[in-house]
């Protein structure tokens, strides 16, 4: 069985939007995070991971897992320098023997609210009428008013959730563009730093992702694999005496 349609086609359509992105370019990680094997319960874990960066961005990440013949998984974040007043994009499919039981997109906020543009630019979208919308986790206060988490059960539902991950990340690049960084040193610099510390925190509360990781290698790299690089604290922007 190969890479179910939704997962191929949101990962290129997301390498694409990608380039979008002003001064673009390849972000170090180790051999061992770039390429990683593994097995769960006697099938075959593989893990590919490719990292950015870009002006405004410290950090796009984009990771597609696949277990054995059935689970198959997106993840994608990309993470604002805190200089910039720009959110959080993040998605997510999860997808197994044809059917895709949950895929979430946003923009999250890193303080109380988006960046206005980005808001209104959000608000004036239209959004499809997706049959089977999920309910948030727990720790899902992190998201925005926009967030978009559903089970699209038809390759219709699946596209509309492509051009919606499309339209979010060109708003992204639109900001992005004409957005001026503020110095290391500003309160809201500093403001922005601390909410990215909180996305962070709250993203690594999902038991999910840290269960399957420990049980196809151990807790002490499923430990490194989540703090070094699915959500890596922000180096702080002040400077350390």
């Amino acid at each position: 069985m190969g890479i179910h349609p939704l997962v191929d086609a949101l990962a290129e359509r997301i390498r694409a939007s990608r380039l979008t992105f002003q001064d673009l370019e390849p972000l170090a990680i180790g051999a061992e995070l770039e390429a990683i094997s593994g097995s769960l319960d006697g099938e075959a874990l593989f893990i590919r991971n490719e990292v950015h960066r870009c002006r405004g961005f410290r950090k796009l990440h984009l990771e597609t897992a696949r277990l054995g013949a059935g689970l198959q998984i997106l993840h994608c974040v990309f993470f604002p320098d805190p200089r910039f007043d720009l959110p959080v994009f993040g998605a997510d499919i999860v997808a197994g023997r044809g059917v895709v039981s949950a895929a979430i997109m946003d923009l999250s906020p890193v303080t109380e609210t988006l960046p206005e543009p980005i808001g209104r630019a959000l608000r004036d979208q239209a959004r499809p009428p997706f049959s089977q919308v999920r309910e948030l986790p727990a720790w899902g206060s992190i998201f925005s008013p926009h967030v978009l988490f559903v089970r699209p059960e038809t390759e219709q539902e699946q596209q509309w959730f492509v051009e919606e991950v499309t339209t979010a990340l060109a708003i992204l690049a639109e900001a992005c563009r004409v957005c001026d960084p503020q110095a290391d040193d500003d309160p809201a610099t500093v403001r922005r730093w601390h909410g990215q510390l909180h996305y962070c925190k709250q993203q690594k509360q999902n038991d999910k992702t840290r269960r399957v990781l420990e049980k196809a290698f151990n807790p002490t790299w499923a430990d490194r694999y989540i703090e070094e690089l699915l959500f890596d604290d922000p180096p702080s922007p002040l400077s350390v005496d």
